[in-house]
C-alpha cells in the first residue's frame, strides 16, 4: 500500500513510551517506596520522634510482637474489614445494578449517592458523633427512646456505628464501579434470557453476578485493603473505645507514634500493615483466577 501511495510505512513511535511513563515511576518511588524503605529501616531504630536516631535492632519488633494488645488489633482490624465487606459489597451491587438503568431520575440519583464520598471523613465522624449524642443529639431532639441510646459508648453500639458510617462514606464509591460493570455487559445476553422467560431476578442471578465476577474482585481488593487504612474517622468518633472495642491497628500505630513517642514500635506496625494488604490483595487476586487478558474478556 504504501508503494502504491508513495508515502513511507508510518512508525509506531514505541521508543518513546518508557518516557511518557518516566513521571509515574518517579512519583510512585519517591512517595511510596522510599517512604516504605524508610518505615522499615525506622522500625529496626528507637526514635521519640524528636530527638536522635539510634539504632536498636529488633527491639521494637519483640516490643510489638510480644505485646497482648497486638492480637486484639489484629481481630478488630480483621473484624471491621469482614464486616464492612460483607455489608458493602451487596449493598453496592444492588445499587450499581439499580443505576445502571436508562431511566433519566437514576442519573440524577447517582449524583445524589454520591455525595457522602465527597465530604472529609474527619467531617462526617464529627457530624455523625453530635447527631448519636444521647443527651444533644438527634434522639433527643426528636425525643425517639429508640435513638436515644449510648451509642459509642458501649462496645457492640461503637463497632456498629463504625461499620454503618464507613458503608455510608464508601458504598457510593464500590456502587460507581459496579454500575460501570454492568453497563458493560452485553445488551443481547438479557434479551436471550427474556426470551426464554426469564424474569429481572433470575436475569441478575444468571447473568448479572457472574459477568460481575472480576469486578467483585476489584471492589473486594479495594474494599479489604482500604480497610486497613481506617483511621480519621475511628480516631474522630470513637477514639478507638471504648476501651479497646474499636482499637483498629492504624489507629494503634498512631497511639504508639504520636502519643507515646515510640516511633520504632509504631513503625512495625506498619510494616505489618503492609504486608497484610499485599497478602490479601494478591489472595484475593488468586481467588479470583484472574490472568491477563481476563478483564478483555469479561463481559464477552
Amino acid at each position: 500500500m504504501s508503494s502504491l501511495t508513495g508515502h513511507p510505512p508510518r512508525r509506531e513511535p514505541r521508543g518513546i513510551l518508557p518516557w511518557l511513563a518516566a513521571p509515574a515511576l518517579v512519583v510512585f518511588v519517591g512517595f511510596a517506596v522510599i517512604p516504605l524503605v524508610g518505615v522499615f529501616a525506622l522500625s529496626f531504630t528507637t526514635w521519640d520522634g524528636i530527638g536522635a536516631i539510634h539504632p536498636s535492632g529488633l527491639t521494637s519488633w519483640r516490643a510489638v510482637l510480644t505485646d497482648p494488645g497486638l492480637p486484639h488489633a489484629l481481630w478488630v482490624t480483621f473484624l471491621v474489614m469482614a464486616v464492612s465487606w460483607a455489608v458493602q459489597t451487596p449493598l453496592s451491587i444492588l445499587l450499581g445494578t439499580f443505576l445502571a438503568g436508562r431511566q433519566r431520575y437514576r442519573g440524577v440519583l447517582g449524583v445524589v449517592y454520591f455525595i457522602p464520598l465527597t465530604l472529609s471523613s474527619a467531617a462526617i465522624a464529627i457530624a455523625y458523633k453530635a447527631l448519636l449524642d444521647p443527651n444533644f443529639g438527634l434522639g433527643a431532639g426528636l425525643k425517639l427512646q429508640v435513638l436515644s441510646q449510648d451509642w459509642l459508648g458501649r462496645p457492640g453500639l461503637a463497632f456498629a456505628v463504625v461499620i454503618f458510617v464507613v458503608s455510608w462514606q464508601f458504598v457510593p464509591f464500590h456502587s460507581l464501579i459496579y454500575q460501570g460493570g454492568v453497563q458493560q455487559i452485553p445488551k443481547s445476553l438479557y434479551e436471550a434470557a427474556q426470551l426464554d422467560g426469564a424474569g429481572r431476578i433470575r436475569q441478575f442471578f444468571s447473568i448479572t453476578l457472574p459477568q460481575l465476577k472480576y469486578t467483585i474482585i476489584t471492589s473486594s481488593t479495594l474494599m479489604v485493603v482500604g480497610s486497613l487504612t481506617f483511621f480519621d474517622l475511628i480516631f474522630v468518633l470513637t477514639g478507638g473505645g471504648p476501651g479497646d472495642a474499636t482499637r483498629v491497628l492504624a489507629l494503634d500505630m498512631y497511639k504508639r507514634g504520636f502519643q507515646a513517642s515510640l516511633m520504632g514500635p509504631a513503625s512495625a506496625i506498619a510494616v505489618i500493615l503492609v504486608l497484610v494488604g499485599l497478602a490479601l490483595a494478591l489472595l484475593l487476586r488468586r481467588l479470583g483466577g484472574r490472568d491477563a487478558g481476563a478483564s478483555q474478556l469479561e463481559g464477552a
